[in-house]
């Protein structure tokens, strides 16, 4: 018979003794042993349990604050340590910034073991809340109850349903949410609104479990230009309720200028592959970045902090240092927002990015702002950029590379390494994996400037932009 392993006794009265990375922070065991603890601010005193517990590591998680930090505030949301979002805001926003800095300077450091200049300071969010363009809440039959509802509970809790954001870490429950601050008006009066007639009506909402149900999501879309998007997102088609809501949320949630409904029966939630229908108002919006004009559609990708994007951009113009005679590429091109906000000053700029719709949104967005020197294709770059592309197109004289928190695949890095481009510009938003690639990089490159930019305040996450020169 297998025995269950023993638990490891909480650990009382521990320091945190410094901020790790990926929301983690540092305390030790009586023999030195690292702790990596999530919740907890250096400069606390807490009780921990430990989860996992390796030969040189351990994880734990926060029991109960003994002894608060100097550093820790009063979080501003009442849903905060529930939803799994905007995990810092115990944290005040300029010591965020301190950690975010130090994060990217570690990682690049220690990962990259390449030589590096001094690491810009890092460019904070104007808006520490209503910073977001875009929200996505899910309706469930399944409302997370917290530990303190199932200890308390006298009798079994029968399962609430719950309009909201996906509690962390589970497919099924939803934490129901009343107020968030990350995304202005009319964020907040549309859930509240929608959660009241839905609950008069005894509309269903989706079980993830039997999937079964008829709401599944609303995706809600506020650009700077006061324009707003919203896409329901139900199951199967039932005229006349659908009728009955979307009406509903036409007459009650004002300034609302393009509404849509999707019909999605799969098991997932991706609408990719769905037809969206467009209600009332425009099938899109329109988001500004400086002078330059986007269209967002309810299937569009565009960077979720518009202002920051901005400064984002602005800082990748500048390490490209165009002087009006240069090609530029574009790899990981999406929509084609980077390539056009540094239009001005290339000679050519070729965008590659291997989803078909969102090269149509990238030439459409081109065609808006009446640039005919921007061309955008569809495709892998390893099989696009071929002897005969550079022969048609030119070679890149820069390269802006802008790809997912995994980082690029080591065939692309051979494939830049074989383009030799003067200049690379790698816009991350996971230092940890850029650090990997700047050090394959380092064959053909040196690495000239790195500056930090913070697109999401009270998360971890944090974009770095570096600049890469060829060796002579």
């Amino acid at each position: 018979m297998s025995r269950k392993k023993k638990k490891s006794p909480p650990l009382l009265n521990v320091l945190i003794e410094a901020y790790a990375a990926e929301g983690n922070s540092i305390a030790r065991m009586e023999d030195g042993k690292v702790i990596f603890v999530q919740g907890a601010i250096p400069g606390d005193i807490i009780n921990i349990g430990i989860t996992k517990d390796k030969k040189t590591w351990a994880e734990g998680r926060m029991l109960q604050v003994v002894t608060p930090s100097p550093m820790r505030v009063k979080p501003f949301c009442q849903h905060f340590g529930v939803c799994g979002g905007c995990k810092w805001q115990m944290l005040p926003y300029h010591q965020q910034l301190v950690y975010k800095q130090q994060q990217v300077t570690d990682q690049l450091t220690r990962i990259g073991q390449v030589e590096l200049p001094p690491v810009m300071t890092i460019i904070g969010s104007p808006n520490e809340r209503y910073y977001r363009n875009k929200l996505e809440f899910t309706f469930s039959t399944q409302r997370y109850l917290t530990t303190e509802e199932i200890v308390n509970r006298e009798e079994k809790i029968a399962p609430v349903p719950a309009l909201g954001f996906h509690a962390p870490g589970l497919f099924d429950k939803v934490v129901a949410i009343e107020t968030c601050y990350l995304q202005s008006e009319p964020t907040n009066l549309l859930i509240n609104t929608l959660r009241a007639y839905t609950e008069a009506n005894k509309l269903m909402y989706y079980d993830f479990k039997a999937q079964y149900g008829w709401l599944r999501n609303v995706i809600i879309r506020v650009a700077t230009t006061g324009q707003v998007l919203v896409n329901l997102v139900i199951h199967h088609e039932d005229k006349e309720a659908r009728e009955g809501i979307m009406k509903h949320i036409q007459d009650n949630v004002p300034g609302i200028t393009s509404l849509h409904y999707t019909i999605n029966g799969k098991v997932n939630d991706t609408i990719y592959d769905q037809e969206v229908v467009c209600y009332s108002g425009k099938p899109y919006i329109e988001e500004k970045l400086e002078n330059f004009t986007f269209k967002i559609s309810p299937k569009s990708f565009f960077q979720t902090n518009t202002v920051q994007a901005e400064a984002l951009y602005k800082v990748t113009r500048e390490f490209a240092g165009l002087t009006g005679t240069e090609t530029l590429y574009d790899l990981y091109c999406g929509t084609g927002s980077i390539g056009i906000f540094c239009s001005a000053g290339a000679k050519k700029v070729i965008g590659i990015e291997a989803v078909p719709d969102a090269i149509k949104d990238a030439a459409e967005n081109a065609a808006i702002n009446g640039l005919t020197h921007c061309q955008f294709f569809a495709g892998d770059v390893e099989k696009i950029c071929t002897d005969a592309f550079f022969a048609e197109h030119g070679r890149p004289d820069v390269i802006i590379t802008d790809p997912p928190r995994a980082g690029m695949t080591e065939k692309l890095i051979n494939q830049l390494l074989k383009m030799r481009a003067p200049k690379v510009v790698y816009v991350s938003c996971n230092p940890a994996t850029q650090a990997r690639d700047l050090q394959l990089l380092n064959a053909a490159y040196k690495v000239t400037r790195l500056q930090p930019v913070d697109m999401f305040p009270h998360t971890h996450h944090i974009e770095n932009v570096a600049l890469l020169e060829l060796r002579d």
